[in-house]
């Protein structure tokens, strides 16, 4: 028997003092509340009620577990009516997990409108390169730039992003500028560790293996070793747009196609998924699918 309803009807009957006005108000027969009544009276192993023709009362030990029967249903009422709320408003906490560089150059501004519509929003950043556990990590909504793979995930598309590939002026005065990807194998290049393999880079649907002299899971840290002069690398062009502007990196091969890469938003699969999570999502779409719009014109 269902031990939460026999307690909602256990502290029913204490506040009404009566098995027919019981049954009356929670539309039950007086037979159903008795056996619920001595069912939870069997499985706690003491009485809950004196019964006598004329009425019942608690007993010592009724009174001390109605507190805590009270306590309990009130609790789990309140919760119930929290989670509904969250279910359908933007509200509480949302926890989201996003590399590095992806969530202080496009993130972070789409964050600061979503938070502007939704006042009563909680945000909780992780910053990190690695791939977060959803579920180990308590994670709402993970940026990830991979195709999905784990089919306990749910993905959203957001962005398609090409990447670009660059070194320092003082770096191609020294070693030469590569016309071709194949000349990839004798320059110095910086890679990516999170991309298998790290050495293995496409052009126009062809893969070319470089000199991998450097390799980091942090794409700053890679530009940086880039505009020292340190190798070739290839990160997303918006992640170097502005070295590109003052002259600190040069854009090579930009004749061939560079691979392209998606960024997605990743959640659990669920069949009941918070309302701040489908709303955060969409808005993100939207704003990254406006933000392609304009930068078109």
């Amino acid at each position: 028997m269902d031990k939460l309803t026999c307690l909602s009807v256990f502290a029913a009957t204490a506040r009404l003092g009566s098995f027919t006005a019981t049954a009356d108000e929670l539309n039950m027969t007086q037979g159903a509340v008795s056996k619920r009544i001595a069912w939870l009276e069997q499985d706690l192993g003491f009485t809950l009620f004196n019964r006598t023709p004329r009425k019942i009362t608690l007993t010592d030990a009724g009174s001390d577990y109605l507190a805590c029967s009270q306590e309990v249903l009130e609790k789990l009422s309140l919760t119930e009516h929290q989670i509904r709320n969250e279910q359908s408003k933007v509200v509480g906490k949302l926890r989201i997990s996003a590399p590095s560089a992806f969530a202080t150059k496009r993130l972070a501004e789409p964050l600061k409108l979503f938070l502007a519509l939704h006042p009563e929003l909680e945000l909780d950043i992780s910053v990190n390169n690695q791939n977060a556990d959803l579920f180990k990590d308590n994670i709402d909504i993970a940026i990830r730039a991979a195709h999905l793979e784990d089919s306990t995930l749910k993905a959203k598309k957001l962005i398609e992003h090409s990447l670009c590939y660059f070194a320092s002026p003082g770096y191609l005065a020294e070693n030469g500028t590569p016309q071709n990807p194949s000349q990839l194998s004798t320059h110095k290049c910086i890679t990516y560790s999170l991309m298998r393999p790290s050495n293995m880079w496409t052009f126009e649907g062809s893969k070319v293996q470089v000199n991998e002299v450097i390799k980091s899971d942090s794409p700053d840290m890679i530009v940086k070793m880039a505009r020292l002069g340190s190798g070739i690398a290839a990160m997303p062009k918006w992640m170097v747009a502005e070295y590109f502007e003052n002259g600190e990196l040069v854009e090579v091969l930009k004749q061939k196609h560079a691979f392209s890469l998606p960024m997605y938003a990743v959640y659990k699969n669920s069949n009941y998924i918070p309302h701040k999570i489908g709303a955060f999502i969409t808005f993100l779409s939207d704003y990254f699918s406006n933000e392609d719009f304009l930068s078109e014109d």
